[in-house]
Order: C-alpha cells, then structure tokens, then sequence
C-alpha cells in the first residue's frame, strides 16, 4: 500500500501566533516535524499542508514539499482531506501534527502498518499511552479505552475507566492525536455531519464512532510533547540543548 504523511500546519494560533515558525534550536518548529517524519521509512512521501504563505515558504526554504490549502478549513481533518484528493493513488494517509517537534519515526511507521493485514472495515488508526497520575483530571489529556481487540470503545476529557471499586489493576490510557486513515474513508469522514457526543466532549474522533466505524488504538511508550503554548514551547527547547 502506498503511504502519504501530511503534516498540517495552521499559521494561526490563539495562544501561539505562528506556531508553524517558531524557533526552536536555529529552525522553524515545522523542520523539525517534517525531518523526523522524513525518518519514517513507510510513507513515499512527507507534505506540509498549510494556510500560510510564510509557513509554504520556510518549508521550501529548507528543502521540504508544501501544498497550500484553503483559509477557511475548521479542522486538521478537513485540511488533511483537501490533500487527499490531490493524491487518488494513495492508499493511506497519516496525520502529523504540525506541532510535534519530537515526534518519533516510528510511530508513522506502525500507524501504517494497521492496515497491512486488517480487513477492509478497518479505516482508521491512532496510538495511545499510559496515562500519568497527574493527568487524570486534566480535560487537555485525552483519555481513551478499547475493547480487548484494541478497538476504541470511546474518547473523553474525564478520567476513562473510573476506578469505583478501588481497583488498582486497571490503567488508563492517553490518547495521542496522530492518526492513519484509508484514504477513502478519510474523504467520506470530512463529509459527515459532527455528532452530539463530539459535539460534547470537542473531539473530532468520536464523530467516526457514533457513525459506527472503527479505529484501532496502537498501545505505544511515546511521550507527545505538542508544543500548544509558550510554556510548551519553553519546555520543548530546553529538551533541545
């Protein structure tokens, strides 16, 4: 099956204007992203989608592809999709975050694999890992439980599963917002209208559950550090020297 990463890149940020830019170590934060998913040895290729024409721009400048994309897309997803119709002979498309600087190689990699001996209904992948202690009541840690398959069974901003009996044998699980889409379905999932739970809980993914699909959830040791403030960014730049 042949792969594509895209990696979209909103220039606009509420609470970090230029996000794609910044600095971190004498590079924009979006080289970054883009040289480590170059690492990953399943896509054939790696392409920054972004709104911004400073943001296209720095991407040629160190040697990378960019497309740009509509100004008016209200989510990662529908940006993503916009992409994937300028690309029929793929086969599967994987979502990077343009705000993960560390993101592990590795991880496109498996989220690619899903799918070489899954059957046709699974459409979609996404990684979790185990959730710390001081995340448990943090609505931004997304938490995530499946079925004993490793299917998703559903997403929340609460603590999932809640330990009532005192059971401490049970983890919970956090879920990282990178995923792998077939591409067929990616540009039918753009399309459905939202629905009431992800509506509720603001979380896009649970529009695929409540329409019936399924989405497998890769357990992984990777720690996302996406870089959403400046107290984000500061940490990721010390991790940097």
């Amino acid at each position: 099956m042949k792969v594509l990463c895209v990696i979209p890149a909103r220039f606009s940020s509420t609470r970090l204007p230029g996000k794609p830019l910044v600095d971190i170590a004498g590079k924009p934060m979006i080289q970054h992203v883009y040289e480590r998913a170059k690492l990953a040895k399943r896509p054939a290729e790696v392409i920054v989608a972004t709104d911004h024409e400073l943001v296209y721009q720095a991407v040629e400048k160190f040697g990378g592809k960019a497309i740009m994309t509509s100004t008016h897309h209200l989510t990662g997803t529908d940006r993503l999709a916009e992409v994937a119709r300028v690309y029929p002979d793929v086969d599967i498309i994987v979502n990077v975050q343009g705000d993960e600087p560390l993101i592990a190689p590795e991880v496109i990699d498996d989220l690619a694999g899903a799918f070489d001996f899954a059957s046709a209904d699974q459409v979609m992948a996404t990684i979790m890992t185990e959730l710390m202690e001081e995340e448990y009541s943090n609505p931004a840690a997304v938490k995530v439980v499946t079925d004993l398959s490793g299917q998703a069974l559903y997403f929340s901003r609460s603590l999932i599963p809640f330990p009532r009996a005192g059971n401490g044998s049970i983890k919970a699980y956090k879920h990282i917002g990178i995923y792998a889409y077939r591409r067929d379905f990616l540009l039918a999932f753009a399309d459905l209208p939202p629905t009431p739970l992800e509506e509720t809980e603001c979380l896009e993914q649970l529009r695929a559950l409540e329409h019936g699909y399924r989405i497998k959830v890769l357990k992984t040791g990777f720690k996302s550090v996406g870089v959403d403030t400046a107290e984000d960014l500061a940490q990721v730049r010390r991790m940097f020297t």
